[in-house]
């Protein structure tokens, strides 16, 4: 966190020969020591008498989180700590280290984790617990809790290649568990996680791995054969390929990241679809529209990513309070400059994987208010909770992750 680098870009330095045992355990260490950070150091702070270098302060968080929430034998857990401090050049440590851990496994059991701050107990920033008990009302502990829940691992059916009941029976088949997803009609949902190389028909792309709150959007979209689309922030992938599976469509998939848009251009290749690909900033038209309208546009806008803190913990450390006042005002910068590309009796999705209402609803409202010939288009859903324009989406509801979707059409010529 110091260096302010994303955990997945940390966690992708692991040794290329670190088995895949010892990968997932690192990962789980990792992860759990950023969704329970804060009260880790509050249990920490009280058995220090000094300030520890940032090693071994790292080594004492993943040795507590052992012992506080991990299935691994508190003495396994201990010596492995005390270890782990020899192999890291922190030999001298390596008593306080043992010290602290059995101590800590004494006083344990007479922890009262109810007397800590709300922040400390729920391990948020307090800047960010304020934010969602104001937007989220009675449901803020909920929505907190959610966000330190793993999640579940959600596929996408290829309706090109297989319905959703083929592709259950055929992981059935492998001995794979799952069930359908009832408010999104392509998505299933795994009873245990499985990596991607042990998916079958994942290679052959008749199932991807995607959230299904994410999976909506094509929907909302729903493009018909034919229509001129824009994926406008596409990378990495997963909603154009959706997009491209549901219809024969001439999409454009705009991101301004040119190494994630090759993710994406795998993606399409995987499940037998193609697209016009380009590299550009989304709000800065003149240097990549053409001219032609498009009739849909997916405007899946860059934001906190509040919503999805569960599956990526680091959020919650990395984000600033300016970044959600900045973010407002590059999706309402973004809005504006593609409304202008929207041919008119077109349709613009707006989505984001945050769960603040200054990224969602509000962004929303000020947009309709300056903009003539835009009208919001009433989402029917059962999912979600609907908003004075648009639909929010708790983490954990249907086992989605957090989202904010709102439909906007523009008036016909």
């Amino acid at each position: 966190m110091n260096d302010r680098r994303s955990l997945d870009a940390a966690l992708a330095e692991l040794p290329a020969d670190m088995s895949g045992a010892d990968r997932a355990l690192v990962s789980a260490l990792a992860y759990g020591v950023l969704r329970d950070y804060r009260r880790l150091e509050a249990l920490l702070a009280p058995k220090l008498s000094r300030k520890p270098q940032p090693l071994l302060r790292a080594l004492l968080l993943v040795g507590l989180l052992q012992l506080e929430a991990m299935r691994i034998p508190p003495h396994a857990a201990v010596h492995a700590t005390v270890s782990a401090a020899a192999m890291l050049k922190l030999g001298r440590a390596r008593g306080m280290v043992n010290a602290i851990l059995r101590g800590h496994q004494r006083d344990a059991a007479a922890a009262d984790s109810s007397e800590l701050a709300v922040g400390v107990r729920y391990g948020y920033p307090d800047w960010v617990v304020r934010m969602i008990e104001a937007d989220w009302g009675s449901l803020w502990p909920a929505v907190l809790a959610a966000g330190n829940r793993p999640a579940p691992m959600h596929l996408r059916a290829n309706a090109r290649q297989c319905s959703r009941h083929t592709a259950m029976q055929r992981l059935a088949e492998a001995g794979i568990a799952s069930q359908a997803v009832r408010v999104c009609d392509s998505a299933l949902t795994l009873d245990s996680a499985i990596s991607a190389r042990d998916l079958p028909g994942f290679a052959s792309g008749e199932i991807s791995i995607q959230d299904a709150g994410a999976q909506l959007a094509a929907g909302l979209v729903a493009a018909q054969a034919g229509d001129h689309v824009l994926d406008a922030c596409a990378a990495p992938g997963n909603k154009s390929a959706h997009l491209l599976e549901r219809a024969d469509i001439d999409l454009l998939a705009l991101d301004i990241d040119a190494t994630r848009l090759e993710t994406l251009n795998e993606t399409l290749q995987r499940v037998g679809t193609t697209a016009r690909v380009q590299v550009a900033d989304a709000g800065d038209i003149e240097h990549w529209w053409d001219g032609r309208a498009f009739d849909r546009i997916l405007l899946d806008a860059p934001c906190s990513g509040t919503g999805v803190i569960r599956r990526h913990p680091d959020i919650k450390w990395l984000r600033r309070p300016d970044d959600i006042a900045a973010a407002a005002k590059r999706q309402n910068a973004l809005l504006d400059g593609l409304w202008r590309t929207l041919a008119p009796g077109g349709r613009l999705v707006y989505a984001t994987c945050s769960i603040l209402r200054a990224e969602g609803v509000d962004v929303i409202d000020a947009f309709l208010a300056r903009t003539d010939d835009a009208r919001e288009q009433v989402i029917d859903a059962h999912w979600g909770f609907a908003e004075r324009y648009g639909r929010r989406i708790a983490p954990g509801m249907h086992g989605f992750d957090g989202f904010y979707y709102a439909v906007l059409e523009r008036d016909a010529a």
